[in-house]
């Protein structure tokens, strides 16, 4: 596995973690389709959310969500309802939401984590 692979499943397993201290269930994890694929999803209270996370060592090439652009975020729904239509029985009486986890550090067990909510 690339260096880039290993940190990005690190800080995916850090998403994780931060989810479920935070009272999120976590239904899937890289759940893939021919449109692509979708870091995590969990239910929070009543609402189905969909999580891209975004791991880097620095920020010098800009910070993690600025790679979730306007284009980004379209892709996101576009993934969250494909997902849906695959698992319809997940969606009964619950809101949607896309949300972004980025993980800035050298080890991305002790980096810095930041949890965006709600991404239109």
């Amino acid at each position: 596995m690339a260096a880039k692979d290993v940190l990005g499943r690190a800080g995916e397993d850090r998403a994780v973690r931060h989810l479920i201290r935070n009272g999120y269930d976590v239904v899937d994890r890289n759940w893939r389709c021919d449109q692509g694929e979708i870091d995590i999803v969990a239910v929070w209270r009543d609402v189905l959310v969909f999580v891209e996370v975004k791991t880097r060592t620095t920020d010098a090439f800009g910070h993690p969500f600025e790679a979730v652009d306007t284009r980004k975020r379209r892709r996101l729904w576009q993934l969250a309802h494909a997902w849906i239509r695959v698992h319809p029985d997940q969606v009964h009486g619950r809101g949607i939401r896309i949300d972004a986890i980025a993980v800035t550090g050298a080890d991305a067990r002790t980096g810095v984590l930041e949890h965006l909510t709600d991404l239109l």
